[in-house]
């Protein structure tokens, strides 16, 4: 290979991770924005009186739900991701299997995002202030 071309080669890489370094930047801000929004939902929701629930996680296929180690609330009506009593936020969806319909499921907090259902259909996305406040007015 001509040296040009491994020249053109490095600098794409280096964009390449450059870019990267960005978004995980921005990705981690984000977080970090929503982590703080929950916060104040968790203590508002518990200021008021809102009653957290054993939340269930269904399967990929979606045909089946599993019982979870984790109580909260739901922050969608199709009950797709939700936040702990510990502030953390969980994507409710497991590979589900035997085990998990004997024994439940362990959840893993997951990075929260800003809006959810982000890059989803028409009309399927929420911003978590508002999916928050929904929650708190259905009390």
């Amino acid at each position: 290979m001509s040296s040009h071309h491994e020249e053109w080669r490095q600098q794409r890489t280096e964009a390449a991770e450059v870019q990267q370094r960005e978004l995980d930047r921005r990705r981690q801000q984000e977080s970090a924005t929503a982590r703080s929004l929950i916060a104040d939902f968790v203590e508002r929701a518990r200021e008021r009186g809102l009653a957290p629930e054993p939340l269930r996680a269904r399967s990929y296929d979606g045909r089946s739900t599993y019982r979870t180690d984790v109580v909260g609330w739901y922050l969608r009506r199709n009950q797709s991701v939700g936040i702990g009593t510990d502030g953390a936020f969980y994507v409710l969806s497991v590979p589900g299997g035997l085990r998990a319909r004997l024994r439940g499921t362990t959840l893993a907090p997951s990075d929260p995002p800003l809006v959810l259902g982000k890059g989803g259909r028409d009309g399927e996305s929420i911003d978590l202030p508002d999916a928050l406040a929904l929650v708190l007015e259905r009390g």
